[in-house]
């Protein structure tokens, strides 16, 4: 199996909305974004997968060395093989491929976000700086275009957040903000014995609206040069605002099931988005 097939079924297999936002692009990006989505899912995988959390830093300090091996001209990972091509043509930093190892090794310290200043850090780190990497990759003339790429990686996250309340709470993660639980008379007991009421209804209704706000944020960011070139972003916002929707409109029952969509809903919302962008 060469490198690029093995980031290939890694993509595939995650049933990420990612995988139809690639499927517009020419080969090299195609490439290049599969690559970088890989090591994304290999890292983060870190932490989801294991029970030990020494273990899980010890297998991120190996990444970081990886990191410093394939911009040595030295990796030794598929994903970090596949991923050495696309360095230098889209911009790729290992500084940037660190920050989103330190995103992922927040997890194995922190449980609880005290404020949306916190939170908002870690949204960063975790996607708003994949979101930069993938601007880069998808190819952009204007600086103001990783504003947009910062901005939608947080709405991005932020919808996540709000889609998997119920089962990171089933494995002691709670990212809504302590200040926000408490405004709304939530308490992490709540979420943690899946206390669905009128509350819980309210204090997720700020959360949709907190995300619809980046939303917002990002497209406001995107100069018109872009647009076209951004198109895969593009395609990840409608698909994830659809979830939104989806997420509101079943009354955010999000503590004891998963709200997802289908994957020919995914396919025709890319689809349209890709033809009006």
């Amino acid at each position: 199996m060469t490198p690029d097939q093995y980031c290939q079924r890694k993509a595939a297999a995650s049933g990420s909305s990612f995988y139809y936002a690639f499927r517009f692009l020419p080969p090299p990006r195609r490439r290049a974004i599969t690559a970088l989505y890989a090591f994304c899912r290999e890292v983060d995988d870190v932490v989801d997968e294991a029970s030990d959390a020494q273990l899980a830093a010890t297998r991120l300090a190996w990444w970081r060395q990886e990191i410093a091996l394939l911009f040595d001209g030295r990796p030794q990972h598929p994903v970090s093989r596949a991923l050495q091509p696309a360095l230098a043509p889209f911009g790729i930093t290992a500084a940037r491929l660190n920050e989103i190892v330190d995103g992922v090794e927040m997890d194995l310290t922190q449980t609880r976000y005290l404020d949306f200043a916190g939170l908002e850090r870690y949204c960063y780190r975790v996607a708003g700086v994949v979101g930069i990497l993938a601007a880069g990759i998808f190819g952009y003339t204007d600086p103001r275009t990783l504003e947009y790429a910062k901005s939608l990686g947080t709405a991005l996250q932020l919808t996540n957040i709000i889609r998997d309340v119920g089962e990171d709470a089933r494995n002691n993660r709670i990212y809504l903000p302590i200040e926000d639980l408490q405004r709304f008379g939530v308490s992490a007991a709540d979420l943690l014995q899946g206390r669905h009421g009128e509350a819980f209804v309210a204090l997720m209704r700020y959360q949709a609206a907190r995300a619809r706000d980046f939303y917002a944020r990002a497209m406001e960011a995107l100069p018109a040069a872009d647009r076209r070139a951004q198109r895969p972003g593009l395609i990840m916002a409608a698909i994830y605002r659809t979830l939104l929707e989806e997420i509101e409109r079943d009354g955010f029952q999000v503590l004891r099931q998963r709200t997802s969509l289908t994957p020919l809903r995914k396919l025709w919302v890319a689809w349209k988005t890709w033809l009006a962008a």
